[in-house]
């Protein structure tokens, strides 16, 4: 296996770096910090809040609620940090007038890996509704890299058994893939992989899956692709965090690698949960749109028909099933009175290789879930009446992926995840179009 180590960058001479670069930068007002001038009008100028972003950065990053491993993996030295991508060192004011406009940029090729950039409509360049559009416009990648964090980097000749092994044993969802003949990377291995495998080629639990035992990840790639294959989806540390939500919500993809153009190390991997986390923390410090007060009801925002659901005497390859059909992320578990009782993540299912069971998929979903890490999130339910302000700090709080809609009588009415509620708070102020629910 090839690990491109924990990433943990040494912080004395990241320090020194950041110094240094102060130094060289214009000694006065807001260019000492790598930002744009500030602005001319008193009003401006008068009242300016500031980000803790270095205390952000330096803060643990909880990697998973349910966490099998808490060792990480020998320091590669690998973090880059050209003086290009400068940390701030006066971060931000909240107030929306200090950020650069929102220009209209028309639709075409983009620096960024597999993505165009999104036209932004002019009317939301001083209006109330696209203070978080101009606040993720404001801010680059790599200020959401943590100072340490790991990352877990799989070659493609590796086999497919160890390599879901090895994302149990680190404790992560998914992992870069590195092709030596190219010397690049060239995809992402995720749980929905495993999924695929498994609902490809079982059979019987009489039956044993030779594909996953046997099969490198060049040969599941070649088999699963055939001759599909498309680009990585990446992004580079300088591109703003409003282009890595785009990127994200249009291709339909949870992960998004954050890959230095120059070195092509991969950095960090970006998704829906940190970026939101990243946005949340500051919010107290803009000011408030006037949708952040009204209800999930008249706001129209998640999942509320044709809602895929199970029950506890499920079997694991219905539910698999649905997943790949579906192309969902989570299951809800009802039980005969149509009351949520749990609910069947795709993560839940790579405890199938924690336990070495992925050869009888015939099992109850209850039977599975009893297997679940004892640091389970459990349920987190809202419902329609609640406003969208309780609705982000209680999903953001809870560390999870998505909330279930429920009634009085606690039934499933519907689901609003994560890709829904960054869509409502920075891509619909934007003139962007709500799309369709994402893969993995």
């Amino acid at each position: 296996m090839k690990r491109f180590g924990s990433l943990r960058g040494n912080k004395k001479h990241k320090d020194q770096n950041r110094s240094t670069e102060r130094r060289q930068s214009e000694p006065h007002g807001l260019f000492a910090s790598g930002l744009s001038s500030s602005p001319s009008t008193p009003t401006q100028v008068t009242k300016q809040h500031t980000f803790p972003l270095e205390s952000y950065k330096h803060e643990p990053e909880r990697l998973e609620n349910r966490i099998y491993a808490s060792t990480s993996p020998p320091d590669t030295g690998q973090r880059f940090c050209p003086s290009s991508f400068q940390s701030p060192a006066r971060p931000p004011p909240a107030s929306p007038t200090h950020y650069a406009p929102a220009k209209a940029v028309s639709l075409g090729p983009s620096p960024v890996g597999g993505f165009q950039r999104l036209e932004v409509q002019d009317h939301t360049e001083d209006s109330e509704s696209g203070v978080y559009m101009r606040f993720m416009r404001s801010h680059k990648c790599y200020d959401i890299v943590p100072t340490s964090s790991k990352l877990v980097v799989f070659d493609t000749t590796l086999q497919v058994k160890k390599a879901f092994f090895a994302l149990v044993a680190n404790g992560v969802r998914a992992a870069p893939l590195w092709e030596s003949k190219k010397q690049s990377f060239v995809g992402m291995l995720t749980i929905t992989d495993f999924i695929n495998i498994l609902h490809r080629y079982y059979k019987s639990p009489m039956v044993q899956i030779y594909e996953l035992e046997e099969h490198k990840i060049e040969t599941w790639r070649e088999l699963y692709l055939q001759e599909t294959f498309k680009p990585l989806v990446n992004i580079s540390p300088d591109a703003s965090l409003f282009d890595a939500v785009y990127s994200l919500i249009k291709n339909k993809i949870h992960r998004l690698p954050v890959i230095d153009p120059i070195s092509g190390n991969a950095l960090y991997i970006l998704t829906h949960k940190r970026i939101l986390k990243f946005l949340q923390l500051f919010m107290s410090d803009m000011p408030k749109p006037a949708f952040m007060k009204q209800n999930l009801d008249e706001l129209g925002i998640g999942t509320y028909h044709n809602i895929a659901f199970i029950h506890p005497d499920t079997p694991i390859i219905k539910a698999l099933n649905i997943f790949v059909e579906r192309r969902i992320s989570a299951l809800p578990v009802v039980d005969e009175s149509g009351k949520v009782v749990d609910i069947y993540s795709k993560f839940d299912v790579i405890n199938l290789a924690a336990e070495k069971t992925y050869n009888n998929l015939d099992i109850t979903v209850t039977q599975a879930l009893q297997h679940r890490s004892q640091y389970f999130e459990g349920v987190v339910k809202c419902n329609k009446l609640e406003i969208l302000e309780t609705i982000v700090d209680r999903i953001v709080r809870a560390e999870v992926h998505r909330l279930v809609v429920v009634n009085e009588a606690d039934s499933i009415v519907g689901i609003i995840s994560l890709s829904d509620i960054l869509q409502a708070l920075i891509l619909t102020p934007a003139g962007a179009k709500q799309q369709e629910t994402e893969t993995e």
